[in-house]
């Protein structure tokens, strides 16, 4: 984990008067799994915006992979998958019609695009998936085709903003399990925004953002240590 995938340096955003971050700064190595925990309001999705984009901060920097976010967008994110708090995916349209637009837009040949859906869904044990449409599945399954997706153009980084929001447990911890696993075995370096503490127990460091600012960098051991009960129920 010597290569640092993301660095956001003195990050600064605020809607009119009112602040959302407040100078935050932090990295994430390649292989590592990074929880960024936070109650609703912290500036967890604003964060997340500012990292995929969307916006553009006031202040401070975002680079990945020594690729400059505000310089080089194009070049920045290219090396970035995103599974985003609200779906994504059209509804109307069949996984595998959805996967395709994904590679479409990343310029993947028709053939590579097929492979790498073909081995994304199997990963996932999907593979009786690809022909449904994307309304008649669980919102688990969902979940984990956007993940499929996310990974189909090979990025080095993945960010997940609050992706178990509205999973059943079981599903939810299959999806942690499987993030997890892409940092051990592929070396993807992942950014897990989430307000469950339960779900910071598999990361390898965990950030708290409270109000636009950081007031954690540690352990999940450390973490849950300095918890009370109360604050466990409540983050």
């Amino acid at each position: 984990m010597s290569n640092t995938m993301l660095t956001v340096t003195k990050l600064h955003k605020s809607y009119g008067a009112k602040p959302a971050l407040k100078g935050i700064s932090f990295t994430v190595k390649e292989g590592e799994f990074v929880a960024l925990l936070g109650p609703n309001g912290a500036g967890k999705s604003t964060l997340m915006q500012v990292l995929t984009g969307l916006f553009s901060p006031d202040q401070g920097e975002v680079s990945i992979f020594g690729q400059s976010l505000r310089a080089k967008p194009s070049h920045a994110l290219a090396r970035m998958g995103v599974v985003f708090q609200q779906t994504a995916l059209d509804l109307d349209l069949s996984v595998k019609a959805n996967l395709l637009f994904h590679t479409d837009l990343h310029g993947l040949a028709r053939p590579l695009a097929l492979e790498r859906i073909t081995q994304g869904l199997a990963n996932m044990d999907l593979q009786d998936q690809l022909h449904q449409p994307v309304r008649s599945l669980s919102g688990g399954t969902r979940r984990k085709i956007e993940l499929v997706r996310a990974l189909l153009h090979r990025p080095s980084a993945l960010l997940m903003d609050e992706a178990t929001v509205g999973l059943d447990p079981p599903s939810r911890q299959q999806l942690l399990l499987a993030v997890r696993q892409l940092c051990t075995q592929v070396g993807v370096g992942v950014l897990w925004t989430t307000h469950l503490t339960e779900e910071v127990k598999v990361a390898d460091r965990v950030l708290r953002l409270e109000q636009g600012l950081l007031t954690f960098d540690g352990t999940p051991q450390a973490y849950l240590a300095a918890l009370t009960p109360t604050a466990q129920t409540n983050p």
